[in-house]
């Protein structure tokens, strides 16, 4: 019988195996037994080396179940053509820059956004891309899917056509420059102080306490509701000057920027009263606020308990709990806070640059009070107003 060089095909007492090097694995490639070894069993060989080759060249997809890996796991085992925007992403999501990257910003924004730019543009060479076919597809996103999805998706499109230049894939202008992307309108609703109030009591009254101290505790420091529910024991700082929670080592949850939460004494009452209730020391990394069943608040969880509080006190309403944040900037700027100080109270560039604000306004625990106070002032002032 005659020998055959296929790649990765070896024999062993008789009988023919593709055997593929176990970088390959990865990608849904292992071991085939093929038989005994003749011609049949290097037909099967040839066949398998003939599916990598082509995986390996972008033409087929890996046979791996990419249902059951994690995004970036899926995203990595498939195959683009050579200097694709897909080629692109994928080199992208194994940089450090892609890591530094708050996990929320990956999971909510990048990564829904890339689904959709992927099943339009994934093979398609960035250069090739037209303005108008970049005109049609954000067109089409919008009948498709809404104004804020279509607005999202082009936004993060001219993020990654930044990286494909820099990775120099994409070599021109990006031809999504001249397309029109309106933006939904921003939110408006506030609440008041004593709205606030009410959705506190309440909470805890029926028996929602974790959910009423979220509440108290996200009007008072201005935190969005995964910066309140993703507090920990180790961010609850005492002091004499008053309880804080502080996020400067690890950030906000979107951005990563470094956070000081300081509440009143209202809340600072109510939230060493909820955790004596608790009746047991809690580890360092251990949530504080849970719902009624002892279990940390998560998305869904908090936004639903909110959503049955709320239909109790205000039915009919729509307001959000994410609305508490906005409602705080209001009061702050009626009296008189500055932008400077906006940005140290709300982790974020509301002044105008993040270099400047870390260089110039480090966030500090005197500015955040000082922002405090200018929401009683200006609070004051609303009521007058009414």
């Amino acid at each position: 019988m005659g020998r055959v060089k296929i790649p990765y095909y070896l024999v062993e007492k008789g009988r023919g195996y593709w055997r593929p090097h176990p970088r390959m694995h990865v990608f849904g490639f292992s071991c085939v037994p093929c038989g005994e070894d003749g011609p049949d069993a290097w037909a099967k060989a040839a066949q398998w080396n003939a599916r990598w080759q082509a995986f390996r060249r972008g033409e087929r997809q890996a046979p791996i179940d990419v249902s059951k890996l994690r995004r970036d796991e899926a995203e990595a085992v498939r195959r683009y053509p050579p200097n694709s925007v897909g080629a692109g992403f994928q080199r992208y999501i194994r940089t450090d820059e892609w890591r530094k990257k708050a996990n929320s910003t990956r999971t909510k924004v990048w990564w829904p956004c890339w689904f959709r730019i992927r099943d339009m543009w994934g093979d398609v060479a960035p250069d090739s891309i037209t303005f108008e076919q970049m005109s049609e597809w954000r067109a089409a996103l919008e009948k498709l899917h809404g104004l804020d999805v279509a607005h999202k998706t082009l936004k993060i499109w001219r993020a990654l056509w930044k990286v494909l230049l820099a990775m120099k894939i994409a070599h021109g202008d990006d031809p999504s420059m001249a397309v029109t992307n309106s933006a939904p309108a921003p939110r408006h609703q506030r609440w008041s102080e004593g709205e606030t109030v009410r959705l506190v009591k309440g909470a805890w009254r029926i028996g929602y306490r974790g959910l009423a101290c979220c509440i108290a505790v996200a009007w008072d420091t201005s935190f969005s509701p995964v910066d309140v529910r993703t507090l920990a024991e180790r961010h609850r700082k005492d002091a004499k000057a008053g309880l804080t929670f502080d996020r400067q080592a690890e950030g906000r949850a979107k951005t990563g920027r470094a956070a000081i939460g300081t509440v009143s004494r209202r809340t600072e009452r109510l939230v060493v009263a909820y955790l004596k209730m608790m009746g047991t020391e809690l580890l360092p990394d251990a949530q504080l606020f849970r719902t009624r069943s002892g279990d940390p608040y998560r998305e869904d969880t908090l936004a639903d308990d909110f959503a049955s509080v709320r239909a109790l006190l205000f039915p009919g309403d729509k307001r959000r709990l994410m609305d508490m944040r906005r409602s705080g900037t209001v009061e702050a700027i009626a009296g008189g806070a500055t932008g400077v100080g906006l940005a140290a109270k709300m982790a974020n560039s509301i002044d105008r640059s993040n270099t400047l604000h870390k260089t110039y306004a480090p966030v500090s625990i005197e500015v955040v009070r000082d922002v405090d106070d200018a929401r009683r002032r200006g609070r004051r002032k609303m009521r007058e107003n009414e």
